[in-house]
């Protein structure tokens, strides 16, 4: 399938592939009456993309094939949908979904079986939609008939508390930064999201997990510095874990990187859209603010209305490339300062 370029979407994948975390949240925030139907030691993820390239653009493709309790070698495809944002027309999209769904089912298991669709939703503004396809539309109750009808389970992160999120560390390192990372105060929620996943270190993933996390915040975070999450991680970490901050400053660092190469690659595609500069520049200007966000924090934030206004592309260039080695805002400046 296509690459998820949506920081929050790839997140959200990584999270979920994970097995455990997975059954966790299947036991955890499916309707309890669903999951006592389900013989979660028996499910595996659906490695075969069954969505077209038209849906690419919405759906994760998360797809687990869950075994039935009781029921012999009958299974249900529970399929993962990620929402950033309030989306009128999710309930649209997760019918034409399952019936891709149900396509695969009919190719490669020579039958049909339930699916189960899982909405996540984590986004500052409340979720309105209708959590049934027929409240998509005011009919008469005659022709309620010729419309399907069916419920998505909805998982809402904002309506739980922290601490109902972090009841074990697999899932609930995820849960917990996806709740808070549209939040100006995110880097307090960091010490709180590396002292769970410290109580998983041990595991033989948990650094490929921090790994995740750190690039999350790098990508997505408003108002979160490199600083922030080293003092997090110092927070939290003991004195002899100072090899853990030499890693996640690497991290960091290729965070940044991939922040502003994604700016430039956005910027050329909108160019080449366009047939003009302004869309490469517009995606360095992303590019640039996203670097400077994460590097210097609010101070290096303090730069883009000086460097909005300049139009030379190859010069934005070089100031994307700049923040990379420039240890304060000012040795930033003192690049486009010396153009003029």
């Amino acid at each position: 399938m296509a690459e998820i370029i949506n920081p929050h979407d790839k997140f959200f994948k990584e999270m979920l592939t994970q097995p455990e975390a997975a059954r966790t949240f299947l036991r955890d925030f499916l309707p309890p009456a669903v999951a006592r139907q389900l013989d979660l030691s028996r499910m595996h993820l659906v490695k075969d993309s069954f969505i077209d390239e038209t849906l690419q653009e919405h759906f994760s493709d998360l797809v687990y094939e869950v075994a039935l309790r009781h029921y012999g070698s009958a299974f249900v495809c529970v399929l993962f949908e990620h929402k950033s944002y309030v989306d009128t027309l999710t309930p649209l999209q997760v019918l034409r979904y399952m019936v891709h769904g149900w396509d695969y089912a009919l190719r490669h298991r020579n039958r049909l079986w339930p699916v189960i669709p899982v909405v996540l939703y984590h986004g500052a503004a409340p979720w309105t939609v209708a959590r049934n396809f027929q409240g998509l539309f005011d009919l008469p109750e005659a022709l309620s008939v010729y419309v399907p009808e069916f419920e998505y389970v909805l998982t809402d992160l904002s309506v739980y508390s922290d601490d109902e999120l972090k009841r074990t560390a697999e899932l609930g390192v995820s849960l917990l930064l996806l709740k808070h990372i549209f939040e100006p105060d995110l880097q307090a929620h960091l010490p709180e999201v590396i002292k769970l996943w410290y109580t998983m270190r041990q595991q033989e993933d948990a650094l490929r997990y921090l790994e995740a996390v750190i690039r999350y915040v790098a990508a997505a975070g408003q108002n979160v510095s490199a600083e922030d999450v080293r003092a997090a991680i110092k927070a939290v970490a003991p004195e002899g874990d100072a090899m853990l901050g030499t890693i996640a400053q690497e991290w960091l660092q290729q965070g940044l990187q991939q922040g502003l190469q994604q700016g430039l690659q956005q910027g050329l595609q909108q160019g080449e859209q366009r047939g003009e500069q302004r869309g490469l520049r517009q995606g360095l200007l992303a590019g640039i603010r996203l670097g400077l966000k994460l590097k210097f924090g609010l101070a290096g934030a303090a730069l883009m209305p000086e460097i909005a206004q300049i139009e030379d592309v190859a010069l934005l260039q070089t100031i994307g490339d700049a923040i990379e080695l420039a240890a304060t805002p000012d040795e930033v400046r003192q690049v486009y300062r010396r153009q003029d």
